[in-house]
Parts: structure tokens; sequence; C-alpha cells
């Protein structure tokens, strides 16, 4: 029998480890004296929708942010939508039943990618997922080729419809300037008027100069703000427009030809492939990209973990594009 090592002996006499609580307990355990959410009596009765009656009796371990704790599947997908999911989607090609496809699924939850979209067989392999794919919008697709001509069609239908946007907002921008001119011309032709009649004598007349410039400049303003506002959803649009326009679809792989993502600028919209473990992208993927991007390396090994390429990439689209804070 070989003896200990020495540091499995101090290891031991440590008292470590000592781990933090991760999530939290029954409702009544970890708020006492807090009515439930499904309680009548509770501030967050109108929300009682959003909470899971098993986890609100059993407690919540999962790995979710402590704004969802207790909160349903269902409920924390619609907030992720409402609060805006990101420009880029995650696609992963499923060619071996890579083991490291949880682990991307599980960073495109953590970045908040727009989507991800497995290529090939429809089973993938789950584990690492933490479940994440359930807040997820999951797509599958047969083939690569199939995948890129679905998003660079998805493509097109936007900047369809944000040139659609950008014509109506024009249209409304233009109705309101007019609309901005014309109490003006109505205040000037009724200046130096009076309201009066049969029954009213001449020095009783009341004067509508005074009424009718102030509706002219209350009009004008209205009309002005009016304006402004459909002015500025047009810079949106235009601005959109631009946006989707320089969309890519980009190959993250280490090839002859391929550019360093230390030095690459990231489109705000685009598509990022990723393969498997060892072989990395398949020639379609490789042929079908706009740009084939690769992580510099610096020790003795080619590439990193794809599932540690994956984080890595979707971070440098973070760095360069999200809202921190």
């Amino acid at each position: 029998m070989h003896p200990r090592n020495p540091i499995d002996i101090e290891a031991e006499r440590s008292g470590e480890p000592v781990f933090r609580e991760v999530g939290v307990g029954p409702w009544a355990d970890a708020r006492p004296g807090e009515p439930r959410p499904d309680d009548p009596a509770s501030p967050l009765y109108a929300d009682r929708f959003r909470y899971d009656p098993a986890l609100l009796d059993e407690g919540d371990r999962r790995n979710v942010l402590d704004r969802y704790r207790y909160w349903t599947v269902a409920a924390i997908k619609a907030d992720l939508d409402a609060r805006g999911r990101h420009d880029f989607e995650v696609a992963i090609e499923n060619w071996t039943h890579d083991f490291n496809i949880g682990s991307m699924v599980r960073t495109a939850n953590a970045f908040q990618a727009r989507r991800v979209h497995i290529v090939g067989p429809h089973k993938w392999n789950r584990n690492g997922a933490l479940m994440t794919e359930l807040y997820q919008h999951m797509e599958h697709h047969p083939s690569i080729a199939e995948l890129v001509e679905c998003w660079r069609n998805r493509i097109a239908g936007e900047i369809a419809a944000e040139r659609a946007r950008a014509s109506a907002a024009a249209f409304h921008a233009h109705e309101a300037a007019r609309g901005a001119d014309a109490p003006a011309m109505a205040g000037s032709a009724h200046a130096g008027s009076a309201v009066s009649g049969p029954d009213i004598a001449a020095s009783d007349a009341v004067p509508v100069s005074g009424l009718a410039v102030d509706a002219a400049a209350r009009g004008s303003r209205d009309s002005l703000r009016a304006q402004t506002a459909f002015l500025a959803e047009l810079d949106a649009a235009d601005a959109r427009i631009r946006e989707l326009e320089a969309a890519r679809v980009i190959a993250m792989d280490i090839i002859p030809g391929a550019v360093p993502m230390e030095t690459y600028a990231f489109p705000k919209r685009c598509l990022l492939l990723f393969g498997a473990e060892g072989p990395g992208l398949t020639r379609t993927a490789l042929d079908l990209a706009d740009d084939v991007v690769y992580i510099s390396q610096f020790g003795s090994v080619r590439s990193i973990n794809a599932g540690a390429a994956a984080a890595v990439t979707m971070h440098a689209w973070i760095t360069q594009h999200a809202a921190i804070g």
C-alpha cells in the first residue's frame, strides 16, 4: 500500500470545503410571515401566474438568477424576450454528438443569444446544458445549407419590415410637418378679428386674435413633437437597416486564411457557426460562411476546447456590442 500523499492529509485537516447555499428553500422558510404570491393578501398576487406552486412548496435550487426564483420556465423565457435578446445567433453542428454542445447552449443562454440552432441529427448531447435550453429559442436544421438559407431569408424579411417602418415614419413626419404649418396660418387669418353679433354691442365684442394665436401655437407645438417622434423612429429604422445589411455568417475555426478574433469587428447581427471537438466545422460550413475567424493560440496546442472557444467568441461579441450595467 502506498503512503498517503501529504497534500491529501493536509486537505482533510483544512476543514474545507465549505460551500455557499445555492438557491432558496420553500417560500414559507425563506420568507417567514410573508404571504405567498398566490395568496390574495400578497403584493405579488397580480403576478401570481409567474410563480410555480411546486417551487413555492419545495424550494428553488435551479441555476437561475435570483430575480427568477420560484418563477415558471415559461415566465422566465417570456421575461428574457421582453428584456430583449442580443442580436447574435449560435449554430452548432451535431454530426458527432459532441459532448460540448450542452456547454455551448448554456453559454448562449448566459449571453442572451437570440436563437440557438442545432444542425444535423435532432437528438443532441444535453449534458452540460443544465436545462438552459428550456429558456432559449431552439431550432433544428437537417443541414448547414438549409440553416444558412433560412437565416439569410429571415434577415431579408427583417430588412423589408424595417423599410416599411421607415416609409411609414417618413410619411407621418411629413404629415406632422404640414400640421405644424396649418395652425400658424389659421392664427394669422384670425388676427384682428372679434366675436360679435346682433345681440352683442360693439363695445362688448370679444377679440379672438389672442385665442386663435394661442390655439395655433398649441397645435403647432403638438405637431412639432409628433414630427420629432416620427423622425426619431425613421432614424432608428434606418440604423437598423444598416445593421441588418451588414449581417454576416461567421465560421469559428483555425484554417489558412482565417482572421484573428482579437482584431475582428463582429457585426451586431450575425450567425456564429461552431463545429465539433477535433474535426471542427465541415467543409460546407466553411464554404458558406462570409468570414472565418480564429482565436489566437499562444501555447503548444493547436486549439482550445470547442465549448471554451464558443464561450470566448460569444463574450467577444458581448464586449463589442452589449450594454453593460
